[in-house]
């Protein structure tokens, strides 16, 4: 095992850009298998206070959380309801994904959808969270063209309380999710999703973009109305993403940062310090982990989050809703677990080693004759 890098936890934010970490749940591994998932509310809780405690805000029930992959929305509207009032007790900055997901999958007609977004939209709001207004599964199975999505936000943005923040997931993300927008050529959604937010800019905080293509984000951003952020989503290309040329940057709301919390907010103070060698040896060694996580089918990335959660002590079990620890091989897992090491992320190695030969040992490895 190497040793730990050590990060010195802050929870004032970050001066030169705005940061969230898409957050994990955990699961109650005593709670019977219901159909949408039972939480560990103390250690899911928990989780948000270390994020807030190093200075990051938390993307709440978004797709890290197993939004559409578990957790049904019951348990999502207790869990943002739940957050929603520890981040007004830590003072913490918090963000909550709102969809459609109460109605049956497939299409739905449009008035169906707009009005399941509201109804989200409201136990977003009553929660004093910023909305993110989640891509949908219905919404793309129903709507013919981009201005069906147009009709669609352009009835909910101007009835919310606060700016909210965009989501477009691309399908590496949620196969359900190919042709958001109105068309499968990414060309065509973005002038679509563009021409959406110039239409109600003063509406729009920003735009989350997870295309993991970091040519097409910054086409994207220069594209955007002045005051309107873009939110990077790439988990594979965030270092130079973030950090940004002459012509701006991108702010943040990864999924990657929920394992790297500490080094992502050592990063941001150093780029907050113009200091942009420490940036580069912040991020650096968090990037093989990065690229490793979130390969193909990416949206099994969750696995990896939550395996190295209960790695670094975040939580005492291996379990997750819906028995989605089985999503990702033993030897992912395990290389996983060897960039995790070599990125110095894990607090307390020997608990991280002890753990990691007790769940070999329960996959089949022979940890005597490894030995």
């Amino acid at each position: 095992m190497g040793e730990p890098r050590a990060f010195a936890a802050s929870a004032e934010p970050f001066a030169s850009r705005v940061a969230y970490a898409a957050a994990h749940v955990v699961a109650d591994p005593f709670g019977g298998g219901a159909p949408g998932g039972t939480l560990d509310w103390d250690a899911t809780l928990a989780f948000r206070r270390h994020l807030w405690a190093h200075g990051l805000g938390v993307a709440e029930a978004m797709d890290t959380a197993q939004r559409g992959m578990g957790l049904d929305w019951a348990v999502t509207r207790e869990l943002i309801a739940r957050s929603g009032r520890e981040a007004r007790a830590a003072g913490g900055r918090i963000v909550c994904g709102a969809g459609t997901d109460q109605l049956p999958p497939g299409p739905a007609p449009l008035d169906a959808i707009t009005a399941a977004y509201e109804e989200q939209l409201a136990v977003v709001e009553d929660a004093g969270a910023v909305p993110v207004l989640m891509a949908s599964r219905q919404l793309a199975a129903s709507a013919r063209t981009p201005g069906d999505y147009a009709a669609v936000y352009g009835r909910l943005l101007p009835q919310l309380r606060r700016p909210a923040v965009l989501h477009w997931l691309g399908p590496m993300f949620d196969p359900a999710l190919d042709g958001y927008w109105g068309s499968a050529d990414l060309d065509a959604a973005a002038s679509a999703l563009l021409e959406l937010i110039g239409a109600h800019a003063s509406r729009v905080d920003g735009v989350k973009i997870s295309l993991l293509d970091a040519g097409r984000e910054v086409d994207f951003r220069r594209r955007l109305p002045d005051g309107v952020r873009l939110y990077t989503g790439d988990d594979f290309n965030y270092p130079e993403l973030i950090r940004g040329d002459a012509s701006g940057h991108s702010d943040a709301l990864l999924g990657i940062f929920d394992p790297i919390a500490p080094a992502a907010a050592a990063a941001l103070r150093a780029l907050d310090a113009a200091d942009a060698g420490a940036y580069e040896a912040a991020f650096a060694p968090t990037l093989p982990l990065a690229r490793h996580l979130f390969e193909a089918p990416t949206f099994y990335y969750k696995t990896g989050v939550v395996f190295l959660a209960w790695l670094a002590g975040h939580q005492r079990h291996f379990r997750m809703v819906g028995g989605l620890e089985s999503a990702r091989s033993v030897p992912h897992l395990v290389r996983l677990f060897e960039l995790a090491d070599a990125a110095g992320l894990f607090p307390d190695p020997d608990l991280a080693a002890e753990r990691m030969r007790a769940w070999l040992t329960v996959q089949g490895i022979d940890q005597g004759a490894a030995a």
